[in-house]
């Protein structure tokens, strides 16, 4: 739910015999450029071998691409900067369309571009998740390619849809999806795009350091979410020129601001996926050391599925906390969620800029977080939220107990955290941030 989290490890589980060696050799012999090189224009045709113009065998003769014009009236505000969106035709690889942050941000791109008169599709290696219907409702083709196990199977279909049907752009969604995309990309002569959607460390480490270097070093251009996902890559040789920050953004209209009269119990609700990087069971026990020493009363609230939970069901009995916390399971209305809370609690080991944490400010929920990934970039300690360190569980357990003794705190944190996503955050910054990063991609 938050920052992406998505089944990387899925894929790279599957095809094992072509996963160190049948890549490479699919783009031997092609030139591939130097990482500080940026390819042509997005339109191009494969010169032949020894062909006029081509510069040498497997080399791309580009055209350039036409001018683009707005295509209708909107608000001056919102449109101001997107004029080249318009007929852009952008094709996004998806290695999961699940109910997850980076899925999220998918539907928000998609929504944006065809709002501001881009051409779009996704292409997908699963099939008939949640968002698929909700990207459908926009108008946007959904396509299946991941017919075949295999890795290398799933790169010819791959290649195949994208020669039926030629984009400008070729996005990559999630970062397992990144090798894909880049091999695709430059068979093709396509300019394209990969991402990065957590600290970038963490994303190599989860998809197998060879890949996960191949993923990031292979594509033209990487879009990231997060500065500190910037800073990784750059520090593991990637030119700084090939990375684009484009932030995870917000509809403040689905998630807005709403009342929240003193309760008790005081809810303090966690929310995402139920896997180890989340560290709910770090949750479990800041909730039992403020019920042990706060006379207020406290109820747990835990969003989400994963393979931990009866492991967490267990912590909950470990801790006698039987009662206090509850396990709401995957949750469709999100403001249902926020709406009963008091507190929103992320205690992470690594995180991009979390969806979570904006989706709750934008309510007025006050947040407390571990300071990891891009989280400090979102929740400004003592402004706008509060903040523990990731290995310090007892200052964690006192800044809770200080948000459920302290209502004020809590409106005043939660009316800052209001107007720092509506500044920054919104969805109406899109269309301008992927003309930005569209417009260097095709320079």
């Amino acid at each position: 739910m938050s920052g992406g989290r998505s089944s990387s490890r899925g894929d790279v589980a599957q095809g094992g015999g072509d996963r160190v060696c049948l890549l490479p050799r699919v783009v031997a012999g092609y030139d591939w450029p130097r990482p500080d090189r940026r390819m042509g224009p997005a339109r191009a045709v494969r010169g032949g071998r020894g062909n006029a113009g081509s510069g040498g065998p497997g080399r791309l003769v580009m055209s350039s691409l036409p001018a683009l014009q707005p295509e209708f009236e909107a608000d001056p505000g919102v449109m101001a900067g997107t004029e080249r969106l318009r007929g852009l035709k952008v094709a996004f690889l998806a290695g999961t369309l699940g109910q997850g942050g980076a899925e999220r941000q998918l539907v928000y791109m998609l929504r944006t571009l065809v709002e501001h008169g881009a051409v779009v599709r996704v292409l997908c290696l699963t099939r008939g998740e949640h968002y698929e219907q909700a990207i459908r409702d926009l108008g946007v083709e959904v396509r299946w390619i991941g017919q075949s196990p295999r890795r290398l199977g799933r790169l010819f279909r791959l290649v195949r849809e994208l020669r039926t049907w030629r984009p400008d752009v070729l996005q990559s969604q999630h970062f397992h999806t990144n090798v894909y995309t880049a091999v695709a990309g430059r068979l093709l002569g396509i300019r394209h795009l990969g991402a990065m959607r957590s600290t970038g460390r963490n994303e190599v480490e989860m998809t197998g350091r060879r890949l996960g270097l191949w993923c990031l070093r292979w594509p033209a251009a990487i879009a990231a979410n997060s500065e500190i996902a910037i800073q990784y890559a750059v520090e593991q040789g990637v030119p700084a020129g090939r990375l684009h920050h484009l932030a995870n953004v917000l509809d403040t209209e689905a998630f807005h601001p709403v009342d929240r009269p003193s309760r008790v119990p005081v809810r303090i609700v966690a929310v995402g996926r139920l896997g180890p990087e989340k560290r709910f069971d770090r949750f479990l026990r800041a909730i039992a050391a403020v019920r042990g020493a706060s006379p207020m009363p406290i109820q747990g609230v835990i969003v989400g599925a994963g393979p931990l939970k009866r492991e967490l069901e267990k912590g909950v009995a470990d801790l006698a906390l039987e009662g206090c916390v509850e396990f709401a399971g995957p949750v469709s209305d999100m403001m249902r969620i926020y709406q009963s809370a008091e507190i929103l609690m992320l205690t992470s080991d690594w995180e991009g800029t979390p969806n979570v944490l904006l989706e709750a400010m934008a309510t007025g929920l006050p947040v407390l977080a571990t300071r990891v990934g891009g989280v400090p970039s979102v929740v400004r300690e003592g402004v706008n939220g509060l903040l523990a360190d990731v290995q310090d569980e007892p200052a964690l357990a006192a800044r809770l107990r200080e948000l459920v003794e302290q209502p004020e705190l809590r409106r005043r944190l939660g009316a800052e955290g209001i107007r720092f996503v509506e500044a920054g955050y919104s969805l109406r910054s899109l269309g301008r941030s992927l003309a930005r990063v569209y417009e260097k991609v095709l320079s």
